[in-house]
Order: C-alpha cells, then structure tokens, then sequence
C-alpha cells in the first residue's frame, strides 16, 4: 500500500510539472499535437499506477521523453512557419464574406447545424452579418462581423468611459483578504463601516466583496444569512 501511495505521488507531481512546462495553452483549446501528447501522457502515466511490480522508470522516462519531444516540435513550429502547418493545419476560412465556403465546409467534415452552433454561442443568428467566420487550427470559431454590424465602441460613441480597472477581492467566503484591502488603501475601520451599511455585522456572513479602481463595490452575503 505504501508503495502504491509513492508511486502515485511520484506520478502525480511529474505530471504537474510536465503540463506546467508545456504552457498554459494545454490547459485550453488543444491542437492537434498537444492533444496526441496528453492523450499519451495520460496512457502512459497510468502503467505504473495500475501494476506495482512495472517499475516507475517505466512510466517516467517515456513521459520526459513526449515532453521534450513536445518543446522541441513546438519550438520548431514557432520558428518555421511551414512546419507549423505541417504539424498543426492551416485555419480554413468556412464563411467569406457572408456566403458559406461549401467546399471548406466539406473539406473540415462540418454541417450547417454544427456551424450554427458555432455562430449561436460567439452570439451571432444571422450568417449575413458576418463577413468571415475562420475555423481555427484549436478547433475554435473565430467570427468577425461586417463593420455596421459590429458592436460600437465608446470611442466611436465619443463617451469618455472609465477605466475601472479589476475588481480585488477583500472579503471571500467569510474571510478578509488583509493584503488586498491594503493594496486598495483601506483599513479595517472602512471595511466596517461597508459592512454596516449594508446591516451585515460580521465578515463570516458574507460570501464576497471586491472593490475595482473607480471604488465600484460588489456585495454578496452568503445564502441563507
């Protein structure tokens, strides 16, 4: 048993270690390398686990080995454009200038009701608005709108808006975050006199405050207080 617990934690941690290295892009949309080295990663990584008497060097050198594989591939791809497309495809262009490019719809295997798909969650229903829709090497659907259909910017509005920056988090979960309300200027004497304005009297019975640069609050207590 206890050597099981080792093994695991061994693994676990290498596993850590090898995503953290390959780049926080693996944590999202993958490619298609990207996804063939987790996949393995995963396979490989499990050997180990699920036999005890396979030793751990089994599973651990064919792991460094993908990884260094996969920084090496991927160093190539950003140097070399033409590797890239090899490795990763090219995006092809699925919409152009508000008609369907039915030949690239064919050629990526993807019907219309999956394109609307696509279209109803970048917030779009009507193909006439947009003037190109790109599918990406990621598998994403990037949408660009013609120009009047576009959403108008406060620039082009000529309203001056603010910057309000990000909200801080000062109190979450019950909690107060001391270094936030200090990086904010403020004390524990103003996060009282928040908290009676709003008839809470203790920091335990609120889920989360924040505060972002303008001084723009948002409040919520927790469920059932």
């Amino acid at each position: 048993m206890g050597v099981s617990f080792v093994r695991t934690v061994i693994v676990f941690l290498l596993l850590i270690v090898s995503i953290r290295i390959m780049g926080k892009r693996q944590l999202g949309e993958l490619e298609p390398l990207e996804l063939v080295v987790a996949v393995l990663i995963s396979n490989l990584a499990a050997q180990p686990l699920q036999d005890t008497g396979t030793p751990l060097l089994y599973g651990i050198v064919p792991v460094l080995t993908l990884l260094s594989s996969q920084l090496i591939i991927s160093g190539l791809s950003v140097r070399f454009g033409r590797f890239r497309r090899l490795v990763s495809g090219k995006p092809s262009i699925l919409i152009d200038n508000g008609a369907i490019v039915q030949s690239e719809m064919k050629k990526c295997r993807l019907s219309v009701d999956e394109l609307y798909v696509e279209l109803r969650i970048n917030g779009v229903t009507d193909i006439s608005t947009v003037r190109h829709a790109i599918l990406e090497t990621d598998g994403t659907l990037s949408v660009l709108p013609y120009a009047k259909f576009a959403p108008a910017t406060p620039e082009e509005l000529n309203i001056n808006a603010p910057d309000n920056g990000l909200p801080v988090s000062v109190i979450a979960e019950g909690r107060v975050l001391s270094d936030n309300l200090k990086l904010l200027g403020h004390d524990e004497k103003w996060l009282a006199s928040q908290l009676k304005k709003r008839s809470v009297q203790r920091v335990k019975d609120v889920y989360l405050m924040t505060v972002d640069g303008a001084g723009k609050i948002y409040f919520a207590k927790k469920e059932g207080r």
